[in-house]
């Protein structure tokens, strides 16, 4: 058996949070501590994490080349406007069909924050796209609008789907804006 180089230390180094100072009571006295105020750290945190689209990575593929796929149930056409693999109500497999991403506002939400990617984009515009081919909602970004100006004559608005130029194999890939 090898021998491991254990320390019996923590091995100190200049990185994480220092902190010189921090007010703490003298003495015996420890009931002054249920007063005193949370510490709260600030600290980045960032991983590297590996997924994969499964059964839905033709939709992306589709995005990428600026074509638009959803998913349908070959029996009863029920249609997805979101990737589907298997039929939510028969659980049979799907097949994938081209459609032109038109569609109508359904619904809309303004959101004034969001995950860290769309910080920068906040406040934003996030719909529910109706395909008259679909009989299922596609959620979206709605860009080129004034999020100060959002108004239900919003709904039932013409959209029409556009495609980010540089793909990044995101829902985002694909983008809408007013067709009218």
């Amino acid at each position: 058996m090898s021998k491991k180089n254990i320390s019996p230390i923590i091995e100190e180094n200049l990185e994480g949070t220092t902190v010189y100072g921090l007010p703490f009571p003298s003495g015996d006295d420890l009931s002054s501590l249920k007063t005193m105020s949370p510490i709260v750290i600030k600290a980045p945190y960032s991983i590297d994490y590996n997924y994969s689209y499964g059964k839905d990575s033709p939709f992306f593929a589709a995005l990428t080349n600026k074509r638009f796929i959803v998913c349908r149930e070959p029996e009863s056409g029920y249609t997805y406007a979101t990737p589907r693999a298997h039929d939510m109500y028969s659980g049979k497999e799907t097949e994938w069909v081209e459609i032109e991403p038109r569609g109508v506002i359904h619904a809309f939400t303004v959101c004034h924050f969001g995950s860290e990617a769309f910080l920068p984009e906040c406040p934003y515009v996030l719909i529910q796209v109706e395909f008259e081919q679909c009989d299922t909602l596609f959620l979206g970004r709605l860009l080129g609008v004034d999020t100060d100006q959002a108004d239900i004559s919003w709904i039932g608005k013409k959209v029409l789907g556009r495609y980010r130029r540089n793909s990044k194999l995101q829902p985002t890939d694909i983008y809408f804006n007013l067709a009218e």
